[in-house]
């Protein structure tokens, strides 16, 4: 007996998802728990494990199609891959037996237009001219308003008669096509097939040019960008960090923190505590808007933004306030790992409080970066570089600066709490003492 392939559960608020790739073939064999496709949503790519070992019997979800959860993707079947061409036979040969009824059915509606037959024998014009005063209201209506002649218009009705549909094909079939706009419903679907011509080819695609279908992760990060500027309003605040003192810590500390910890001392880890001690103090900042309510969460949960092949993902280091500087390096390294091998799971990537992007590894000196819906705030890190700065001794020096910025809903936080915000994650990262101390 043939075992289902279903769509899992994909995640919360997640029902959809495209099949990507198969990586079997009807006929070819599976074992319990292998791989068998590749499902794209929203957020991450999810493999499809096989349910049962056997044989591929049949796939029903190709490569680009759209899937629901809890739909069947393909069956596997017992045996060893010679059954399949066995089993797909008769499968075909009952496909038409199944729609013999639907054809035998089919005259029985086709009987419209053997009834409009007829007409084209019995001389509609006269047809036309004699009931003209019986014709419907709505159809009369139609014919006086656009001066027309009934006897002119074929009659698809019964005993030939004219219908509002076909004085409507008629005024289109005219030069004057003004009256489109009200054509009913029934007459719209015959038109239908026209419009998605219309919209094939938007422009004509160069030489030099390549046409690609976006992928749904790359849809879902365009939505969510867009729906997040739409609205939220959205305002970003700047300031500039000294990094002298951060350095000096990571290169006085990191042959030790790497050999007794195992991971690189960057500057990520010290990011993140700072603006949790930010966040504590100005907990709006940590906080959402869910319809007329502001919720304040408690618990600081840190989505790191990843630049992965299939586009940003923006996974989650939970209970960061919990962590060391040792655990969150740790944690940011395997989620970026995992995002760029497409590993990540959707769990992975929802319930953040808060976010941090760190443009600078692009090389980015300033820039204004984007809310990640539902959160308030999300501060983004920049290229270090030394410039001249004066000092308070009034000497110039040229020092390790960053730009620093803070985008946030300002219907949630204003703009003290924002500024305020951004300088005390600035005092942090200027003196990472502070930190420690909570100073």
């Amino acid at each position: 007996m043939a075992t289902d392939i279903i769509v899992p559960t994909l995640g919360e608020s997640v029902t959809e998802a495209t099949v990507a790739k198969w990586f079997k073939a009807v006929g070819d064999p599976v074992a319990a728990d292998e791989a068998l496709v590749e499902l794209e949503t929203d957020k991450v790519t999810v493999e499809v494990n096989a349910p049962a070992a056997g044989t591929l019997e049949a796939i029903a979800a190709d490569e680009g199609s759209e899937v629901e959860v809890g739909g069947v993707l393909g069956s596997i079947g017992e045996g060893n891959g010679a059954e399949p061409a066995k089993k797909e036979a008769p499968a075909k040969a009952e496909a038409p037996v199944k729609e013999a009824p639907k054809t035998e059915q089919a005259p029985p509606k086709a009987a419209e237009p053997e009834a409009a037959t007829p007409a084209q024998g019995a001389s509609s014009p006269t047809e036309g001219k004699g009931p003209a005063l019986a014709l419907p209201p709505a159809v009369r209506k139609l014919v006086e308003e656009h001066g027309l002649d009934p006897a002119q218009i074929q009659g698809s009705g019964k005993d030939g008669r004219l219908t509002k549909g076909d004085v409507l094909a008629f005024v289109e079939s005219q030069p004057k096509a003004a009256p489109a706009a009200k054509e009913p419903a029934r007459e719209r679907p015959a038109e239908k097939p026209e419009a998605p011509a219309a919209k094939a080819p938007p422009r004509p695609v160069g030489a030099n040019e390549e046409r690609v279908k976006m992928t749904r992760l790359r849809r879902m990060i365009a939505s969510r960008l867009k729906d997040a500027q739409n609205t939220a309003a959205m305002l970003t605040t700047f300031n500039e960090a000294d990094m002298t003192a951060t350095n000096a810590l990571r290169t006085q500390y990191r042959e030790a923190f790497e050999k007794k910890h195992g991971a690189r001392l960057g500057v990520m880890s010290i990011f993140v505590k700072a603006c949790i001690v930010a966040l504590r103090e100005f907990p709006a900042v940590n906080a959402e808007i869910d319809g007329d309510d502001i919720v304040y969460k408690n618990h600081y949960d840190i989505a790191i933004a990843v630049s992965s092949p299939n586009g940003l993902v923006v996974p989650v280091v939970r209970n960061a306030d919990a962590l060391g500087f040792a655990d969150i390096e740790k944690a940011i390294s395997e989620l970026g790992r995992r995002a760029r091998d497409g590993k990540l799971g959707i769990e992975e990537m929802q319930g953040g409080t808060f976010t941090i992007t760190n443009g600078g590894v692009f090389g980015s000196l300033m820039s204004t970066p984007i809310l990640n819906p539902p959160q308030s705030g999300i501060l983004g890190m920049h290229k270090i570089q030394n410039r001249p700065m004066v000092m308070p001794d009034g000497s110039v020096q040229a020092r390790p600066m960053m730009y620093l910025a803070l985008s946030y809903d300002h219907r949630i936080v204003d703009g003290r709490e924002a500024v305020s915000f951004l300088v005390r994650v600035k005092e942090c990262v200027e003196d990472p003492q502070r930190i420690l101390l909570d100073a």
